[in-house]
Protein backbone atom coordinates (compact mmCIF):
# COMPACT_ATOMS: atom_id res chain seq x y z
CA UNK A 1 0.00 0.00 0.00
CA UNK A 2 1.31 3.55 -1.22
CA UNK A 3 0.28 6.70 1.19
CA UNK A 4 -1.05 9.42 -0.99
CA UNK A 5 1.98 11.94 -1.52
CA UNK A 6 -0.67 14.81 0.20
CA UNK A 7 -0.15 12.48 3.59
CA UNK A 8 3.10 12.78 2.97
CA UNK A 9 3.74 16.22 3.07
CA UNK A 10 1.69 16.41 6.47
CA UNK A 11 3.71 13.77 8.19
CA UNK A 12 7.38 15.07 6.30
CA UNK A 13 9.26 18.23 5.27
CA UNK A 14 11.71 17.52 2.06
CA UNK A 15 14.35 19.78 1.23
CA UNK A 16 15.36 19.34 -2.17
CA UNK A 17 18.12 20.65 -2.42
CA UNK A 18 19.70 18.70 0.35
CA UNK A 19 17.27 15.83 -0.01
CA UNK A 20 17.19 15.82 3.71
CA UNK A 21 13.86 14.37 4.82
CA UNK A 22 12.89 15.72 8.37
CA UNK A 23 9.68 14.65 10.84
CA UNK A 24 6.86 17.46 11.05
CA UNK A 25 5.47 18.33 14.41
CA UNK A 26 1.98 16.13 14.79
CA UNK A 27 -0.80 17.81 16.01
CA UNK A 28 -2.29 17.33 19.81
CA UNK A 29 -1.93 13.86 20.96
CA UNK A 30 1.81 12.93 19.81
CA UNK A 31 3.90 14.27 22.47
CA UNK A 32 5.97 11.95 22.96
CA UNK A 33 6.18 11.73 19.02
CA UNK A 34 7.47 15.25 18.65
CA UNK A 35 9.57 15.48 21.50
CA UNK A 36 12.02 12.86 19.87
CA UNK A 37 11.07 12.81 16.19
CA UNK A 38 10.25 16.30 15.30
CA UNK A 39 12.50 18.51 13.47
CA UNK A 40 14.75 15.58 13.24
CA UNK A 41 16.03 13.74 9.68
CA UNK A 42 13.79 11.11 9.22
CA UNK A 43 14.73 7.21 8.78
CA UNK A 44 17.86 5.68 9.00
CA UNK A 45 20.57 5.07 7.01
CA UNK A 46 20.87 0.77 5.54
CA UNK A 47 23.95 -0.71 5.35
CA UNK A 48 23.69 -0.87 1.62
CA UNK A 49 23.84 2.93 1.19
CA UNK A 50 19.84 3.98 1.24
CA UNK A 51 17.94 5.95 3.54
CA UNK A 52 15.00 3.61 5.12
CA UNK A 53 11.60 4.91 6.87
CA UNK A 54 8.75 3.59 8.33
CA UNK A 55 5.21 5.14 8.27
CA UNK A 56 2.16 3.10 10.01
CA UNK A 57 4.75 0.21 10.08
CA UNK A 58 5.45 -0.02 6.59
CA UNK A 59 8.88 0.93 5.23
CA UNK A 60 9.74 3.59 2.40
CA UNK A 61 12.69 3.94 0.77
CA UNK A 62 13.51 7.56 1.05
CA UNK A 63 13.82 8.64 -2.42
CA UNK A 64 11.08 7.27 -3.15
CA UNK A 65 9.13 9.72 -0.93
CA UNK A 66 11.07 12.43 -1.82
CA UNK A 67 10.14 11.94 -5.32
CA UNK A 68 6.25 11.19 -4.49
CA UNK A 69 6.54 14.52 -2.18
CA UNK A 70 8.82 17.12 -4.73
CA UNK A 71 6.29 15.46 -7.91
CA UNK A 72 3.07 14.80 -6.15
CA UNK A 73 2.78 11.32 -7.46
CA UNK A 74 4.55 8.40 -6.72
CA UNK A 75 7.17 7.50 -9.16
CA UNK A 76 6.15 4.64 -12.00
CA UNK A 77 9.53 2.89 -12.25
CA UNK A 78 12.67 2.90 -10.49
CA UNK A 79 14.55 5.65 -9.05
CA UNK A 80 18.03 6.20 -10.22
CA UNK A 81 20.52 8.03 -7.99
CA UNK A 82 22.57 9.52 -10.78
CA UNK A 83 25.67 10.21 -9.12
CA UNK A 84 25.62 6.65 -7.76
CA UNK A 85 25.04 7.85 -3.86
CA UNK A 86 22.34 6.15 -2.55
CA UNK A 87 22.03 8.56 0.13
CA UNK A 88 21.68 11.52 -1.97
CA UNK A 89 17.97 12.10 -2.15
CA UNK A 90 18.80 15.70 -3.70
CA UNK A 91 15.96 15.57 -6.84
CA UNK A 92 18.31 16.71 -9.11
CA UNK A 93 20.07 13.76 -8.21
CA UNK A 94 17.25 11.60 -9.11
CA UNK A 95 15.67 10.18 -11.85
CA UNK A 96 12.40 7.77 -12.83
CA UNK A 97 13.81 4.94 -14.60
CA UNK A 98 12.85 1.59 -16.39
CA UNK A 99 14.96 -1.67 -14.56
CA UNK A 100 17.19 -1.36 -17.73
CA UNK A 101 17.96 2.14 -17.93
CA UNK A 102 18.74 2.21 -13.89
CA UNK A 103 21.74 -0.62 -15.44
CA UNK A 104 22.85 1.89 -17.78
CA UNK A 105 24.20 3.86 -15.03
CA UNK A 106 25.93 1.49 -12.78
CA UNK A 107 29.05 2.16 -11.07
CA UNK A 108 32.02 -0.44 -12.09
CA UNK A 109 31.68 -3.97 -10.00
CA UNK A 110 34.19 -4.17 -7.64
CA UNK A 111 35.25 -7.37 -8.61
CA UNK A 112 36.42 -5.58 -12.36
CA UNK A 113 40.47 -6.13 -12.80
CA UNK A 114 40.77 -3.62 -15.90
CA UNK A 115 39.37 -0.74 -14.47
CA UNK A 116 36.85 -0.17 -17.26
CA UNK A 117 33.49 -1.83 -17.38
CA UNK A 118 32.52 -4.20 -19.91
CA UNK A 119 36.06 -5.05 -20.80
CA UNK A 120 38.34 -8.23 -19.04
CA UNK A 121 41.21 -10.19 -20.16
CA UNK A 122 40.84 -13.26 -22.21
CA UNK A 123 43.24 -15.76 -20.90
CA UNK A 124 43.05 -18.14 -23.92
CA UNK A 125 43.08 -15.21 -26.79
CA UNK A 126 46.03 -13.31 -24.88
CA UNK A 127 43.79 -10.23 -25.69
CA UNK A 128 41.47 -7.43 -24.00
CA UNK A 129 37.73 -8.76 -25.17
CA UNK A 130 35.45 -5.54 -25.06
CA UNK A 131 31.27 -6.51 -24.65
CA UNK A 132 28.40 -4.63 -23.96
CA UNK A 133 24.86 -6.02 -22.78
CA UNK A 134 21.79 -4.92 -24.71
CA UNK A 135 18.23 -5.79 -24.34
CA UNK A 136 19.32 -9.28 -21.63
CA UNK A 137 21.83 -10.60 -24.31
CA UNK A 138 25.80 -9.80 -24.26
CA UNK A 139 27.50 -8.28 -26.94
CA UNK A 140 30.83 -9.14 -28.08
CA UNK A 141 32.87 -5.73 -29.59
CA UNK A 142 35.73 -7.67 -30.27
CA UNK A 143 39.00 -8.13 -28.88
CA UNK A 144 42.33 -5.81 -28.43
CA UNK A 145 46.15 -6.11 -28.14
CA UNK A 146 45.64 -2.80 -25.77
CA UNK A 147 43.19 -2.01 -23.01
CA UNK A 148 42.41 1.05 -24.11
CA UNK A 149 41.30 -0.08 -27.61
CA UNK A 150 38.70 -2.04 -25.91
CA UNK A 151 37.97 0.50 -23.83
CA UNK A 152 37.08 3.14 -26.89
CA UNK A 153 35.28 0.58 -28.31
CA UNK A 154 33.28 0.43 -24.97
CA UNK A 155 32.95 3.72 -25.06
CA UNK A 156 31.68 4.01 -28.29
CA UNK A 157 29.32 1.28 -27.53
CA UNK A 158 27.89 3.26 -24.30
CA UNK A 159 27.11 6.30 -26.39
CA UNK A 160 25.65 4.05 -29.19
CA UNK A 161 23.34 2.15 -27.01
CA UNK A 162 22.31 5.38 -24.55
CA UNK A 163 23.98 4.29 -21.16
CA UNK A 164 24.45 7.08 -19.04
CA UNK A 165 27.45 9.30 -19.00
CA UNK A 166 28.38 7.78 -15.67
CA UNK A 167 27.87 4.54 -16.51
CA UNK A 168 30.93 2.47 -15.24
CA UNK A 169 32.11 4.85 -12.67
CA UNK A 170 34.02 3.94 -9.58
CA UNK A 171 32.29 2.44 -6.96
CA UNK A 172 31.07 4.28 -4.07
Amino acid sequence: MEIEPGTLRDLLDYDPETGVLTWRHRPCGAKNFNARYAGKEAGCLLPIGYRQLTIDNERFCAHRVAWAIHHGRWPENQIDHINGVRNDNRISNLRDVSHQENHRNQAIPKSNKSGVIGVHWNKRLRKWRAQIKIGGQQKHLGCFNCVADAAAARAKADAEYGYHEFHGRAST
